[in-house]
């Protein structure tokens, strides 16, 4: 299933869920763009900014951790292989959390969502 973790929980996140979220801001970043799901549509309300920037603290978490991310994805314009850059992504002030609706109650869901799969979260 499509999520984007509360972005609180990133630097806490286990390797797959980590090395997962990053193959879903790939997707969503590519042609995955405006493509509705239930549990990502919020993303579709905001510039395509908001997205890079939510996606690039994952990618510092995970090269904290030592894996490696393609230089590509550094680039506010870049799509993927398959799908068209963008010629000058806006950039737009973004706050924290990046997505509103990353609220207290979101945190929650999150955290159960993991309590679910075994894993269990604390901040």
């Amino acid at each position: 299933m499509m999520r984007l973790w509360h972005e609180q929980m990133i630097t806490q996140l286990p390797k797959n869920q980590l090395l997962g979220q990053h193959r879903e801001c790939c997707a969503l970043r590519g042609n995955g763009w405006e493509k509705k799901h239930r549990t990502v549509n919020y993303v579709f309300l905001y510039s395509p900014y908001y997205l890079y920037r939510y996606h690039s603290l994952v990618m510092d978490e995970m090269e904290k951790r030592g894996y490696q991310v393609s230089v590509e994805w550094r680039d506010k314009n870049y799509r993927g292989k398959i799908a068209e850059k963008y010629a000058d992504l806006e950039e737009v002030a973004v706050d924290t959390p990046i997505y509103k609706e990353h609220n207290y109650e979101y945190l929650l869901e999150c955290i159960e969502n993991l309590k679910k799969k075994g894993i269990h979260f604390t901040l």
